[in-house]
């Protein structure tokens, strides 16, 4: 798969089949659209293309707003290249760009841009400046540069809204399982490990903190969760615990993890994390004593949960 950060940027040989969307979290719901995306290319000899907007259009158009969304840029590409996606336009939005009239959107980005010959859209979806535009103007501007307007159905469309809110619903309420039920995969975050408190190895449970790069990324609830990593090409399992480490007093909200069966140093490396489970929610102890022999049972309770899924 070839990513561009432009439609101007594109190249190829051949006229492309297109489709548009944020595609936030490419999950089971996507992927009636993106597998007839990919067989109308092989089947019409088209390239085919994902066309996706970055930053988030909420991010730019509502500068208060506090969008939390399943993938990072990073994440969405590398997830929409498994699914045989040929092209990924990574299109930045701006205010100009949200200015741009649908006569322009349409001759500079879909025809001259994308060389798009077929466009496959969602039968609500709406273009051009202040949204005014519809799929019956983008059917009248197809017969004017000759291209072509395949709807998606109201059924897929409500299958990607349903998938990506009842994703949302789990993980803001720490149901792991569902999540990854729907996404077809582990919800993950990932960032840099940096230095904490170090309150973890005093009581000989040493944690790696996590801090993201993205402060758009969705993390679920508080609470303790299993995960899983790959560190120096081995998978390490370990414990994750998201909160402000209430028994001490904290206020940050961390994501520190102690992984099982391993102790290097991690700091200023990049790890991703993948939830597997939520063992428990953040709770407040009398003590540091107390909080110990809560967080041994969270490791017995992880290695349990590992063990049975060998």
């Amino acid at each position: 798969m070839k990513k561009y950060t432009s439609a101007s940027t594109f190249k190829s040989d051949r006229h492309s089949v297109v489709t548009i969307g944020t595609f936030d979290g490419v999950h089971i719901g996507h992927s009636a659209i993106l597998k007839r995306l990919v067989e109308t290319a092989k089947k019409e000899d088209l390239d085919s293309v994902v066309l996706t907007f970055f930053p988030h259009p909420r991010m730019v158009l509502q500068q208060h707003s506090e969008i939390s969304l399943l993938n990072t840029i990073d994440e969405r590409a590398q997830l929409l290249e498994k699914t045989g996606l040929e092209h990924l336009v990574i299109h930045q939005f701006t205010h100009a760009f949200s200015r741009l009239t649908a006569l322009e959107y349409v001759r500079d980005i879909l025809v001259n841009g994308l060389k798009a010959k077929k466009i496959i859209i969602g039968y609500d979806h709406r273009f051009g400046r202040n949204r005014t535009a519809n799929i019956e103007n983008l059917k009248e501007f197809g017969l004017t540069y000759g291209f072509e307007v395949e709807e998606i159905s109201a059924k897929e469309l409500d299958d990607v809204t349903i998938s990506s809110t009842k994703i949302r619903n789990a993980l803001n309420a720490g149901d792991i399982e569902t999540a990854n039920s729907y996404l077809g995969y582990n919800y993950m975050l990932t960032g840099e490990i940096e230095k904490g408190k170090a309150l973890g190895r005093t009581i000989n449970y040493p944690t790696a903190n996590l801090k993201l790069k993205e402060k758009y990324k969705l993390i679920p609830k508080n609470g303790v969760y299993v995960v899983a990593s790959i560190i120096e090409g081995k998978k390490i399992f370990g414990i994750t615990s998201i909160g402000t480490n209430p028994t001490v007093g904290g206020k940050k909200r961390t994501i520190e993890t102690h992984f099982l069966n391993f102790n290097k140093d991690l700091y200023g490396k990049e790890i991703t994390i993948e939830f597997l489970k939520h063992i428990r929610d953040e709770e407040t102890f009398d003590s540091i004593e107390e909080l110990r022999q809560e967080i041994e049972k969270d490791e017995k309770k992880a290695i349990q949960f590992l063990n049975q899924r060998e």
